[in-house]
């Protein structure tokens, strides 16, 4: 399937920028993405998007909705740009960036096992859990696991989930998957709402909540602070401590905030690459 784009769309930066773990790079520089029902392979040619599916069913309004197509980000980046016109280098490096929107039982699991983690033992846990409690699909000539739903992995123990790689965090989201958690109940909760909500959970801190908000629920005025992003507040405005940096964004970008600070974690993170 072939989707015409009407603005320039980075899908290097969005998929490789730290939203999400489980692609991988192929030889045409094409990427495959495993979501929630399906493989897909994705490349740009000129102004188009090339898709290939396991599963053509609604193929167009899925991609559209995770890879955020239907957002007007060039408003977007014009309202920043009028807010703090000083970053201007930045969007103009980071054009293009989208916001994906990862299903939310996965995107909980996955940043719950980011705390204290490399990107690599990330996928390779997110993987394991898949072959052992997913469905296998077929795609391409290869085998592929789509991530497991919270029934699938209701009769997982703590012990089963060691052994898939979540380490010392086993507990904590064996708790989580028999917990009275509603995953859709964060819809209608105002953002401080949601993070009270989510950090009442063991294994989620305010970081690992704020890319659950940000990355599945469109909460756009969260803002994970990272390495990356605290080194850029401390060179260009010697500013220190997440709570500074938090009352700085706030004040600066309102419900903007998600959006900028991932620019700016993409910039400063690939500007010298």
């Amino acid at each position: 399937m072939t989707i015409k784009l009407d603005n320039y769309f980075d899908l290097d930066s969005t998929i490789t920028c730290g939203q999400i773990f489980r692609y991988d790079i192929e030889e045409d520089n094409s990427y495959t993405v495993i979501l929630p029902d399906r493989v897909i392979n994705v490349k740009i040619e000129g102004n188009e998007l090339i898709v290939k599916s396991s599963n053509e069913d609604n193929l167009k309004e899925v991609i559209l909705e995770y890879f955020d197509l239907n957002e007007d980000y060039e408003s977007i980046n014009k309202e920043i740009l009028k807010r703090d016109n000083s970053i201007k280098d930045i969007i103009e490096f980071s054009k293009g960036l989208k916001i994906i929107n990862e299903p939310k039982f996965e995107s909980i699991i996955s940043y719950m096992l980011s705390t204290n983690n490399s990107v690599s033992n990330i996928k390779s846990a997110l993987d394991h859990i898949s072959k052992r409690y997913g469905k296998k699909v077929l795609f391409n000539g290869k085998e592929y696991y789509l991530f497991p739903d919270r029934e699938m992995l209701m009769n997982a123990t703590p012990k089963d989930l060691r052994e898939v790689k979540c380490g010392f965090r086993d507990k904590y989201i064996y708790d989580l998957i028999h917990s009275e958690l509603d995953v859709d109940l964060i819809d209608n909760m105002t953002t401080k709402e949601a993070l009270d909500y989510l950090t009442s959970y063991k294994g989620i801190g305010i970081k690992v909540a704020s890319c659950i908000l940000l990355f599945s629920y469109k909460k756009r005025d969260v803002f994970p602070v990272d390495t990356w992003v605290k080194k850029y507040y401390k060179d260009k405005y010697n500013i220190e401590g997440i709570d500074n940096i938090n009352n700085y964004v706030v004040n600066k970008y309102g419900g903007y905030c998600g959006i900028v600070l991932q620019y700016i974690f993409n910039y400063s993170r690939n500007k010298e690459a």
